[in-house]
């Protein structure tokens, strides 16, 4: 993942000084997708008015608001420009961008202030199809037909879901899970009856499909189908016209949050889903989308909210959002990249307010792409040949912690069928009682029947 990130907090004119430098190594790494971004997150205490009046004396244009009710958080665009080229132009920007955030941040009521960044959804690569997505044979999962490679697929035995529903019969997910990502399709068979409504953040429209991303209105990808490889982290079940079209840079993550949702669907299956689009079909997104995808989903009903996404920086912004999530009872949970390091990303390292989600094999082992650490890993959960609905009625299988973060969401969502007060403590504490593997993997690989049983 690239981006652009500038976070400045009121610390004094030396301490703003001090962080110049790095900013601008990052500017200058950045992609050019990512400096074309000069929209600035604030928070002020006093709301929009008192914002709208600093904005005449410093110079922006406030966009829009991204908490909801809450009614302190803003995009604002500064309205300098910069000239003089490539080079000239983009050190223009960094040095309008620094002093016009250290002016915003002298006014009333200003708190914090950083710049929008460019996201990605976590991803992989090498992929060898599982030979579930060959077993199309239906089979009834409660009320809805599916394939038999999705219900019976290894990663489900692993982390001993089967056990888990023989024995709890009753504990099968409850409250809403919001899913913020490319969106969903809402006319797959699997999610008949359990979705709520969601939002489109990138086109500011009611909904979160991510078949409005594809060009044809009408797209059949079913007959003689067969599984491809359709981006780095994903083989899907379509036809030679859908391998064509989803192997086009502009569908790298299609399918994506079609997929995350069928996985916290698969554990939770009587839990409702939210889709929440805040990335396009690229697997890029705004910030600023993911903010307000987050309070949108705990001022919306959501229980436990997924995001199988992260950033290299910390988010003063993002730290904010999924406090307030939290302190609302919202159970919160991320993927923990794919740099295959022990390093730090975010949302995930907000350790005591998200369960950061490392990948293993089937093996039990850390999956080699995986990041890992103490500091960033709550759990760990299959991450490897995934498989799950995809948009137009088919399957896929995917890699990449992206696909681990929903088997603990879904997880989460079957702690609350147990206890309906459960928070991100009770869930924590509950998914903590795992497999363990090793240290680097904090708590162990994820244990659906030891979990649910920790709380009955």
């Amino acid at each position: 993942m690239e981006n652009l990130m500038l976070s400045i907090t009121k610390v004094g004119v030396m301490k703003r000084k001090i962080l110049f430098l790095p900013f601008l190594l990052l500017v200058l790494s950045a992609s050019p997708a990512a400096a074309q971004n000069n929209n600035v997150i604030a928070r002020d205490t006093n709301g929009l008015t008192s914002l709208q009046k600093s904005c005449v004396t410093v110079g922006c244009t406030v966009v829009g608001q991204l908490d909801g009710t809450q009614g302190q958080v803003f995009l604002v665009t500064p309205t300098q420009t910069s000239s003089g080229g490539l080079l000239g132009g983009l050190l223009g920007t960094v040095f309008n961008l620094l002093d016009f955030i250290a002016k915003l941040l002298l006014q009333p009521g200003v708190t914090n202030a950083e710049a929008d960044q460019i996201l990605k959804v976590t991803q992989s690569s090498s992929l060898t199809a599982p030979s579930g997505l060959w077993d199309n044979t239906p089979v009834k999962y409660f009320g809805a037909t599916v394939w038999d490679g999705y219900v019976h697929q290894p990663a489900a035995y692993i982390v001993r879901l089967s056990d888990e529903q023989s024995m709890y019969r009753r504990v099968t997910g409850s409250g809403t899970v919001a899913v913020i990502d490319t969106g969903i399709d809402p006319t797959h068979p699997v999610f008949a009856g359990v979705l709520v409504t969601g939002y489109d953040f990138t086109r500011n429209t009611s909904g979160g499909s991510e078949l409005t991303d594809v060009n044809q209105s009408t797209m059949s990808v079913v007959n003689n189908a067969y599984p491809v490889q359709v981006n780095q982290s994903t083989m899907a079940v379509v036809n030679q016209t859908g391998a064509t079209t989803f192997q086009n840079s502009q569908y790298a993550a299609f399918g994506h949050g079609t997929m995350t949702s069928g996985i916290i669907h698969l554990v939770a299956p009587t839990a409702k889903i939210m889709p929440l689009k805040a990335f396009q079909s690229t697997g890029y997104g705004n910030l600023s989308d993911v903010l307000r995808a987050t309070y949108y989903a705990v001022q919306h009903g959501a229980n436990v909210i997924n995001m199988s996404f992260d950033l290299p920086t910390s988010s003063q912004s993002m730290n904010q959002a999924v406090t307030y999530a939290n302190h609302a009872g919202v159970i919160c949970v991320a993927s923990a990249g794919n740099d295959g390091k022990d390093e730090l990303v975010y949302p995930a390292a907000f350790t005591s307010m998200v369960m950061g989600v490392a990948s293993t094999n089937n093996q039990d082992q850390r999956s080699s792409f995986s990041n890992y650490g103490q500091d960033l890993v709550w759990v760990a959960s299959p991450g490897e040949g995934i498989i799950s609905p995809y948009p137009y009625g088919t399957y896929a299988a995917g890699w990449g912690t992206s696909f681990s973060a929903p088997f603990v969401s879904g997880g989460a969502a079957l702690i609350r069928s147990a206890v309906s007060t459960a928070n991100q403590t009770t869930a924590a504490q509950a998914l903590a009682h795992a497999k363990y593997i090793n240290s680097s993997l904090n708590k162990g690989r994820l244990d659906l029947y030891q979990a649910v049983s920790s709380v009955q």
